[in-house]
């Protein structure tokens, strides 16, 4: 399994292109198809996963369903943020046909494509927050940064909810995780990171 990272157009927010036997799954939709298109090359998209509905990572969504063919999979709760562009923090974004959504529920296992995906409920930064685990990567969104943790001061961040997400995580094996902003980090850095913000969540 190889993976690409892309810088989105946006806040520097990261896409994801993981790609495995001529397929590819790409994790939130912050950067042009263009780009995404300059990465993939002869590969099919066979889903797009969004880690949270806010607009540096949501915005070129429908452009992927319309480009590629493919299903937009969110949370249940990222229908609320999708369609009311003060919620998703941006000019004008709004979302009003889903019928190329899929929506999750929940913690969960999928099978998209040659892709094996589970998934994970992760509210504290935006209700709607999922972290995705495939093969040995998570991707945490804006729930874990390298060094930090996602904001808890937006439209229904929740600290309390975000500490049952950490605590959650902490729970999850995996190698590496890739972020919504930033570099990659280790298992053993994450176990770190977690450790520290449930103290400071919980002082």
């Amino acid at each position: 399994m190889k993976i690409q990272q892309i810088i989105g157009d946006f806040l520097d927010a990261n896409v994801f292109l993981v790609e495995k036997d001529g397929q590819a799954l790409i994790v939130d939709s912050g950067a042009s198809v263009d780009k995404i298109k300059e990465a993939l090359g002869d590969k099919k998209i066979v889903g797009a996963l969004l880690t949270h509905a806010h607009y540096d990572h949501a915005c070129h969504c429908l452009d992927y369903a319309k480009d590629f063919g493919c299903k937009i999979y969110v949370s249940e709760h990222g229908k609320e943020i999708l369609q009311d562009h003060e919620k998703n923090y941006s000019e004008d974004f709004e979302v009003k046909n889903f019928s190329v959504f899929q929506f999750l529920k929940g913690d969960g296992a999928m099978r998209i494509g040659d892709f094996e995906v589970q998934y994970f409920a992760t509210p504290g930064h935006s209700p709607c927050a999922i972290c995705y685990k495939i093969g040995d990567d998570l991707f945490a969104g804006d729930t874990l940064f390298s060094n930090s943790i996602g904001r808890t001061d937006l439209y229904k961040s929740d600290k309390k909810e975000m500490i049952a997400s950490l605590e959650k995580l902490d729970k999850i094996e995996f190698k590496t995780c890739h972020s919504g902003h930033g570099e990659d980090s280790t298992f053993d850095r994450q176990k770190r990171n977690i450790k520290v913000f449930l103290r400071f969540l919980q002082r």
